[in-house]
């Protein structure tokens, strides 16, 4: 009996083995048709690529294998009379992409499938370009490109995954995809007849003999399409998804992460600000998220001066080195749902602080470290200055306005005490919606209140607050300024057809708070949304941004005059004539040397206390623009939507608008 039973639990596991095996075959040979028939049915984005076209072949290499094959294809193509040149991005400036027409990658992915060193920063641009609104969409839209990707399908969800990010970015960006995707497995045995078959593609494409669709019908295909009747084949894949059982329904649903929070939250531990979903959406925006609820992220403004490119506004205004600005919060929680909100609302909201809380010597640790980090990550980078590169490592300036309400930190005080302490002056910006917390501030180098609206009505329309009593609120913090001793700021964001035409009100708001300083910025585009529906209309000039900061300043009656501007950024400065105009000479700049001085002393001081003199080149209508002349000017090509291609013809630093980036 035994032996019988034994010789049919054989057998039956024989016929399971086999049918599996069967379906397994079905499978893998219906992905191979499907796969055929999806790419002979592809067609051209934009125009075949023109004869004569030179290819550049970026390779992403690690241990030599892309490398070789790029070089192979660069040999193969010059055989053929066709122009190619080999790029190692390591030594590729990314700024200059979209002057390509037609690039190549191999693209090898290396650990957590992540791009090779050689190509880290190039993969780098390209993802921030890709997520930051204010590049535009249409940036590559003049280049065609095609990916090989070189990797092992044993990592799984890893197989290619760089190639894939390289593939992806570069469409978000505008480019124009001439071949799908292209797959080597080096475990597979596969790579050089893969690779000679993508290479044979891009030949005829760049000799304009072949179309996409004609590319896909490969005759290596092992399948031949009158053997199979497509339809039975897809039916089976359908119905083979509806076996498949997963363990969650065998041992019971597991609960998911919102039902996990909730249990964890019912036994009264404190919640966290940051969730899973809140990091990664964060973080695929480049932040560095800091314990439960702070971040922070390295600015392209302290790349472009790491460069010797220019510093932003800060830089001209108030003669911080942008190149050693860390830009973080303590709070990525904010009580606003601004429609200009950079981040699309991925950060929290809240009217109060209900989440765990970290030290502040922690946050202040963790944002240095990792700010330095990503300053490391510059070393190498074509254009980076050694000088600036070592300076960079020890930051002397923390903008305290990346996402989110900095004072609904409970700690914000100690926090600030810290920078203070090792020589890291801060500049703080409030949303104006907690006036008590304002109150209770430590002197700050610069505090800032956001002055989004000066109506009640446009108030609610631009900034959409939690709170029912914003309006309140946002007249308390205005006069909350007004006994601060240190330098405080108006800060006003120009939306066209939302505010921009409230000269008159804003006017009205200027002896509430008597700011020393009232900064005017028209606003940037970063896309419309299903929570924004800004588009580039609302987007002022900066020649329009000029016209409202010369009207606000008559309307002071004297108090205020038009004092700097940094016409890259279409931003503005008024200063208090009394206290910063000096026997004709501004003086908008910070000692920052004298303001830790004074911190340290104990002692009280003021605002007069620790200015120094704005030079000519910053100062409003000088030929520089606020452009530091001790910097390198580079000019970048920028592409944009009809909209804005409309108006080209008017294009120049005068009129050049907020989304322009026509120097870095």
């Amino acid at each position: 009996m035994i032996s019988i039973s034994t010789r049919s639990l054989g057998a039956r596991f024989a016929l399971v083995a086999l049918l599996f095996s069967s379906s397994v075959f079905c499978l893998w040979k219906s992905h191979w048709l499907r796969r055929r028939r999806r790419l002979s049915t592809l067609s051209f984005a934009s125009p075949n690529p023109k004869p004569n076209l030179t290819a550049k072949i970026f390779f992403a290499s690690q241990t030599g294998t892309s490398e070789s094959l790029a070089r192979r294809l660069a040999a193969r193509l010059s055989a053929h009379g066709l122009a190619a040149n080999l790029v190692d991005p390591r030594h590729y400036e990314p700024e200059d992409l979209p002057k390509e027409t037609f690039v190549l990658f191999v693209v090898s992915s290396w650990e957590d499938g992540k791009p090779p060193p050689n190509a880290a920063f190039l993969a780098q641009w390209l993802a921030e370009s890709a997520a930051d609104f204010r590049v535009g969409s249409l940036i590559l839209s003049s280049c065609q490109f095609a990916v090989f990707g070189v990797g092992s399908r044993s990592y799984g969800s890893t197989f290619n995954a760089a190639a894939r990010d390289f593939a992806r970015w570069m469409k978000e960006l505008g480019a124009a995809e001439m071949m799908p995707l292209w797959d080597g497995d080096v475990d597979g045995g596969e790579v050089d007849r893969e690779f000679d078959l993508w290479s044979e593609g891009i030949m005829k494409l760049m000799k304009g003999e072949m179309s996409l669709g004609d590319v896909a019908e490969r005759d290596e295909v092992d399948v031949l399409e009158e053997d199979v009747e497509y339809d039975d084949e897809e039916e089976d894949v359908e119905g083979a998804e509806d076996d498949v059982v997963d363990l969650e329904d065998i041992a019971g649903k597991a609960p998911s992460r919102k039902m996990k929070a909730e249990l964890v939250n019912g036994n009264g531990v404190i919640k966290e600000m940051v969730t899973p979903i809140i990091r990664n959406n964060l973080e695929k925006q480049g932040y560095k998220i800091i314990g439960s609820h702070s971040g922070v992220k390295i600015c392209r403004w302290t790349k472009a001066q790491l460069r010797g490119r220019g510093g932003c506004y800060k830089h001209s205004f108030y003669g911080i080195e942008s190149h050693r600005c860390m830009e973080a919060t303590p709070s990525l929680a904010c009580a606003n749902k601004c429609v200009f909100c950079w981040r699309h609302h991925t950060n929290p909201v809240g009217k109060e602080w209900r989440w765990k809380m970290d030290d502040p010597l922690v946050i202040v640790d963790a944002a240095i470290d990792q700010h330095t980090k990503m300053i490391k990550q510059m070393k190498g980078v074509p254009g980076v200055k050694e000088q600036q590169f070592l300076e960079g490592l020890s930051p002397r300036h923390c903008a305290l306005s990346l996402v989110g309400e900095p004072i609904m930190y409970p700690e914000i005080n100690r926090l600030i005490e810290e920078l203070h302490r090792r020589h890291i002056s801060t500049f703080l910006v409030t949303n104006a919606q907690f006036p008590d917390r304002i109150k209770m501030l430590k002197p700050i180098t610069q505090l800032y209140v956001s002055v989004d609206a000066a109506t009640k009505e446009s108030l609610k329309a631009v900034d959409r607050p939690l709170f029912g009593d914003f309006w309140e609120r946002f007249v308390d913090s205005l006069k909350a300024l007004h006994d601060k001793q240190q330098r405080t700021v108006y800060r006003l964001t120009l939306v066209k057809g939302w505010n921009a035409e409230e000269v008159d009100a804003y006017a009205n708001l200027l002896g509430l708070g008597e700011p020393d300083f009232i900064e005017i910025k028209g606003v940037t585009y970063c896309g419309s949304t299903a929570t924004s529906k800004l588009t580039m209309e609302n987007v002022p000039w900066h020649s329009d941004v000029k016209e409202f900061s010369e009207t606000l300043a008559i309307k002071s009656n004297g108090l205020y005059e038009v004092a700097c501007e940094h016409v890259h950024s279409c931003c503005v400065l008024l200063a208090k004539v009394d206290k910063f105009k000096i026997n004709g000479q501004w003086h908008t700049w910070i000692d920052y040397e004298r303001f830790h001085d004074l911190v340290a002393s104990g002692k009280p001081f003021g605002t007069e206390d620790y200015m120094a003199v704005t030079p000519s080149w910053a100062v409003y209508g000088a030929e520089e623009g606020g452009f530091d002349p001790k910097q390198f000017r580079y000019k970048k090509e920028r592409r944009h939507g009809p909209a804005a291609l409309k108006n080209e013809k008017l294009l120049g630093a005068e009129r050049a608008p907020s989304t322009q980036a026509l120097v870095i």
